[in-house]
């Protein structure tokens, strides 16, 4: 019986490595929890112009342009981003950072929307990585309740040209004269443009996991 001890603590062990995995893959997995914005049961958004963690200075406007239509798919009234940009600069607030340090309560009093979308990109344009060169955008967004202050929800998304499958056709020389190529195409054509609009998608459209919930003007819309 003694001869088979070793063998039998080592599969206890596994199976208790295997539990510990099993119950940190259903802590992750976790669904958001979503009462603060169901409580808030927000109609209109004002959509503040995205803080640019990156080095292109063109891309808080051009994930700005794409955001409007998630949000308005997903049954949302977004204020006109021009209007907001608009009055803003005729406050003399022109920098994002200092957009999304505004208090919440004169961003309602101002604009008169229920809630503020913010916005940062954290990554945005095109990257020569020897073999491949890669376009990707990331971006972060968190919803807040401008007559509280309270967050009601955050989450992130990215998009990447690598996603689209690749060809290895012609050998290391092959992928290397294609990595060259797709680089300077990538600069010259604002590549990053479409991939912000995907990223933007994935991030403030409704339904998916962990998403954004539909808002009132959508079909799919659930009242709590």
């Amino acid at each position: 019986m003694t001869l088979y001890l070793p063998r039998l603590k080592q599969r206890l062990a596994a199976v208790a490595l295997l539990a510990a995995l099993t119950a940190c893959a259903t802590r992750q997995a976790t669904p958001y929890d979503y009462t603060a914005l169901k409580q808030s049961k927000p109609a209109s958004l004002l959509l503040l112009p995205p803080v640019n963690d990156t080095p292109d200075v063109g891309a808080t406007y051009s994930v700005l342009a794409q955001m409007t239509q998630p949000l308005a798919e997903s049954g949302y009234y977004v204020l006109p981003v021009s209007l907001v940009d608009e009055t803003l600069r005729q406050n003399g607030m022109v920098n994002a950072p200092d957009i999304h340090a505004i208090n919440p309560a004169k961003l309602r009093e101002i604009f008169g929307a229920d809630d503020a979308v913010y916005v940062t990109v954290k990554r945005y344009g095109s990257v020569y990585k020897v073999i491949a060169s890669e376009t990707a955008v990331a971006v972060e967004a968190r919803i807040v309740d401008l007559r509280s202050g309270k967050e009601l929800w955050q989450g992130s998304a990215m998009a990447s040209s690598a996603e689209q499958s690749n060809s290895s056709a012609g050998g290391i020389i092959g992928l290397l004269v294609k990595a060259a190529i797709e680089q300077v195409v990538n600069n010259l054509s604002e590549s990053s443009h479409p991939i912000a609009g995907i990223a933007s998608q994935r991030l403030l459209s409704a339904g998916r996991p962990n998403g954004l919930l539909y808002g009132p003007r959508s079909p799919l819309y659930v009242s709590n």
